[in-house]
C-alpha cells in the first residue's frame, strides 16, 4: 500500500500570518514537515519537548523549529528546555514560550525565548518583562524571519549579542570570541536576522537614544563613520575573501555582461557556506565591538577609533569632536551595530537609515530631500574622485 503524500506544508500553515521561516534551514523545515499528522484537516505534530500531539499553528511552527536549533545546534539537552513555563507577575501568572534552565541550577531560568509576539517591538517588550520577572540574563525573540539575541545587563538596558552561548559556553565566552571580517560576513545582522539598519536604529532609540540628551543624528552618524573605518582597516582581509569567492565563482561585486550590469545571484547562505573554508587566523580582529570590558574602557576604545577615522577622512568632523553618548548608552549602541556589515552593503540599506534620521525640518517642500553635509563629506573622502573622472547622478531629473 502506498502511503499518501503529506500535502500540508509549513508555508501553507504560515500563510497570512506575520511569521516566516527564513532563519531556518531547508533540512530543518523538511524534517518538521515529515512529522506532521493531519486530523480533521488540521496539522498536528508530536511536540519535541512535551512529547504529546499539539496543533501546528504559526506560532507553534516557529517554536518547534527553534527548539530543534537549541537541541541540535546549541547542544542543550531536552531536560533543560521547557515550553509554556509559568512566570509570576504579582498575583498574575503568564507563560513564557521557551525557557532554557541554568546548567547548575535546574530551576533557575537562563535563556527565555519569545515567539508569541511576531513584531519585534511587541516581542521585545514581552521578552523584557519575562526576563525582569525571572532574572534570566539572556533573551531571544524571533518570528522565524527575524531574530534578536539580548543580554539583560540590568533592569533598564538590554544589549544585543551576536548569538546565545551553546551548552558548553558561558556568556563571557561569546563576548570574548575572536571576531574578524570573515565572522562579520557570516553573522551580518541584516541578512542573517532579517533586519534593516533603520529598524536597528529604531530599536536603539527605543532602548537608549530617545532619552540620552544628545543629537541622535550626530551620534549615530559618528558611530556609523567609526564602524566604516573599522571595516576599512580590514580591507586587505576583504581582498582575500573576495579573491576566494571569485575563485569559487561567488563574486561579491557586480559583473559586466553583454554591456549591462548583472549581479550573480548567490544567496547569503551560499556565500556564508562558501567562505567557511577561508582561513582567517591571520585576519585583523575588528575593534568596533563590545568584548565584555567595562563601559568606560569600551568608550575609550571607540573614541580612539573615532579619532583615527577623523585623521583618515579629514574634514568630515571637526578635530575636537567627541562621542557624546554616556558609556552605558554607548555600550548598548555598539552592541546593536557591531554585527552589521556596512562596506559592500546595498547602499539602499544606509540611505534608508539616514533618510529616517534626517529631521523633517531638513527636507524641502515638494518632496525634495537634502543629504546632510557630514554624509556628503564622508562619501567624497571615501570615493576620492580625481580631476578627469566623471560621476553619474542617477536621481537627477531634467527640468
Amino acid at each position: 500500500m502506498v502511503e499518501r503524500e503529506n500535502k500540508i506544508t509549513l508555508i501553507s500553515i504560515l500563510k497570512d500570518s506575520q511569521y516566516n521561516l527564513s532563519i531556518f534551514t531547508p533540512e530543518e523545515i523538511a524534517e518538521l514537515e515529515k512529522r506532521i499528522i493531519e486530523k480533521n484537516g488540521k496539522p498536528y505534530v508530536e511536540c519535541i519537548i512535551r512529547g504529546k500531539e499539539i496543533q501546528l499553528k504559526p506560532e507553534e511552527v516557529v517554536r518547534q523549529l527553534y527548539a530543534v536549533k537549541l537541541i541540535n545546534d546549541y547542544i542543550y539537552p531536552k531536560k533543560r528546555i521547557r515550553f509554556e513555563h509559568p512566570v509570576q507577575f504579582g498575583r498574575e501568572t503568564k507563560s513564557s514560550d521557551i525557557v532554557v534552565f541554568d546548567k547548575d541550577r535546574p530551576t533557575v531560568e537562563y535563556i527565555i525565548v519569545e515567539v508569541k509576539k511576531p513584531k519585534l517591538k511587541d516581542g521585545k517588550e514581552q521578552l523584557k518583562s519575562y526576563c525582569h520577572a525571572t532574572g534570566a540574563p539572556i533573551g531571544v525573540w524571533t518570528n522565524g524571519g527575524q531574530i534578536s539575541h539580548y543580554n539583560r545587563k540590568d533592569p533598564n538596558f538590554f544589549e544585543d549579542i551576536t548569538d546565545i552561548p551553546n551548552a558548553s559556553q558561558t556568556l563571557a565566552d561569546i563576548l570574548k570570541e575572536r571576531y574578524t571580517l570573515k565572522d562579520l560576513i557570516i553573522k551580518d545582522k541584516i541578512p542573517s536576522e532579517g533586519k534593516s539598519l533603520k529598524t536597528i536604529i529604531q530599536d536603539m532609540e527605543d532602548e537608549v537614544l530617545a532619552n540620552a540628551g544628545v543629537d541622535v543624528f550626530e551620534e549615530v552618524f559618528k558611530l556609523i563613520f567609526t564602524k566604516l573605518y573599522d571595516e576599512h582597516k580590514s580591507q586587505q582581509d576583504r581582498v582575500i575573501v573576495n579573491y576566494f569567492l571569485k575563485d569559487k565563482n561567488y563574486p561579491m561585486i557586480a559583473e559586466l555582461r553583454d554591456n549591462c550590469r548583472k549581479v550573480k545571484e548567490n544567496s547569503f547562505d551560499e556565500i556564508k557556506e562558501a567562505i567557511q573554508e577561508v582561513d582567517d587566523s591571520s585576519f585583523r580582529v575588528l575593534e568596533f565591538r563590545n568584548t565584555g570590558q567595562s563601559e568606560g574602557e569600551l568608550k575609550e576604545k571607540i573614541q580612539k577609533l573615532f579619532d583615527e577615522a577623523k585623521k583618515k577622512w579629514i574634514g568630515v568632523f571637526p578635530d575636537e569632536s567627541k562621542i557624546d553618548l554616556s558609556p552605558s548608552h554607548l555600550s548598548i549602541c555598539i552592541s546593536s551595530l557591531q554585527d552589521v556589515k556596512l562596506f559592500n552593503s546595498n547602499l539602499q540599506v544606509i540611505d534608508e537609515a539616514f533618510e529616517y534620521l534626517v529631521s523633517k525640518s531638513s527636507k524641502g517642500e515638494k518632496g525634495q530631500y537634502f543629504t546632510p553635509r557630514h554624509v556628503i563629506d564622508m562619501c567624497v573622502k571615501m570615493l576620492n574622485p580625481k580631476k578627469d573622472e566623471y560621476m553619474i547622478e542617477s536621481t537627477a531629473k531634467s527640468p
